[in-house]
């Protein structure tokens, strides 16, 4: 039995990996540009992903959950993995317009997306007080980009933007059809079955012969790309079980802060200088980024106080002696 303390750590450890590697990504994918499409790389990333979690599963002996599935649920299971590949696909394609750093920000606007999926499909409510959060998000966005306001050429930051917005809208769809999956399929499983698809799917619109010409160093570029999704999600994972998941949520808001430290890192180390340059951003754009992330923030702690008060609520009370 763990001590409150040790809960604790091993929470703060593994969304501090989470954070980390999620960090870290979107420089890796910046990177994989220079020898790589977007969709061959994230075919490379499931393929791998696909195979080590397979292998894994059927260790386990936890593949049997499959059989009870009925054509509902497959059908269910490949939309699920057609918005993952469209979101895995974006993200990487929207790098080839904006920075790692503004890429992950510009993300944040998934809460909104997966709030509002809820509200439509699944008959959820939003709290007035979220409302509030998603108008932050949305007025940090606009004063982080505001130096490109008014200068000319560039529009393919904009259209950088438009692309991870789609990278999101794909996301939130994609979560809310794994959620209506969790009564028949662990989400190891779920995942499993998302990986293989899209091995199978994105094959034909893929290269692969072209990674044969990647150099050591282009090589373990790739490499990193598989393994930090099944490193991040892991530990995301094992981050769940000792924390809640508003505490995981809030902690995960803050990759888009990693992701500008080891930009700028990157830059004053000189690595990278063909692909990683400086944002270059004031302390307005600071001020930006500082919104959008508590209002991320405040929107998991208002949903996770709200779910709260909605188990109280429904436990019945106690007779009086």
């Amino acid at each position: 039995m763990l001590t409150a303390k040790q809960t604790f750590l091993y929470g703060l450890f593994f969304s501090s990996i989470t954070v980390l590697f999620w960090g870290m990504l979107p420089i890796a994918l910046k990177l994989s540009s220079g020898f790589s499409d977007p969709i061959t790389l994230t075919w490379l990333r499931f393929s791998v992903a696909g195979i080590l979690l397979g292998l894994w599963q059927w260790q386990r002996g936890k593949l049997g959950e499959f059989k009870s599935l009925v054509k509902k649920d497959w059908l269910r299971l490949f939309t699920a993995g057609t918005f993952l590949i469209v979101n895995y696909t974006c993200f990487a394609w929207s790098l080839d317009f904006l920075l790692p750093g503004s890429a992950q920000l510009s993300f944040q606007v998934a809460p909104l997306f997966l709030a509002l999926g809820g509200l439509f499909f699944l008959k959820e409510s939003i709290h007035w007080q979220q409302w509030l959060c998603f108008v932050g998000i949305g007025l940090g966005m606009l004063v982080f980009f505001h130096p490109i306001f008014g200068l000319g050429g560039q529009g393919s930051i904009w259209l950088g933007f438009a692309i991870v917005q789609l990278s999101a809208a794909a996301w939130s769809l994609y979560a809310l059809l794994q959620k209506s999956l969790f009564k028949r399929l662990a989400p190891s499983n779920i995942l499993l079955a998302v990986y293989l698809y899209a091995l199978l799917v994105m094959l034909p619109f893929s290269s692969p012969s072209e990674l044969l010409n990647m150099s050591s160093d282009e090589a373990w570029i790739a490499a990193f790309c598989c393994l930090n999704t099944l490193i991040a999600y892991g530990a995301f994972a094992q981050a769940m079980r000792y924390w809640q998941t508003v505490q995981v949520s809030a902690s995960v808001a803050l990759t888009p802060v990693m992701a500008f430290i080891l930009t700028e890192l990157c830059v004053a180390l000189g690595w990278w200088t063909g692909s990683i340059s400086s944002s270059h951003a004031d302390l307005l754009s600071l001020l930006g980024m500082l919104i959008v992330i508590v209002s991320a923030i405040n929107v998991q702690w208002i949903s996770a106080r709200a779910q709260r008060k909605a188990a109280l609520l429904s436990k019945p009370l106690s007779n009086v002696a």
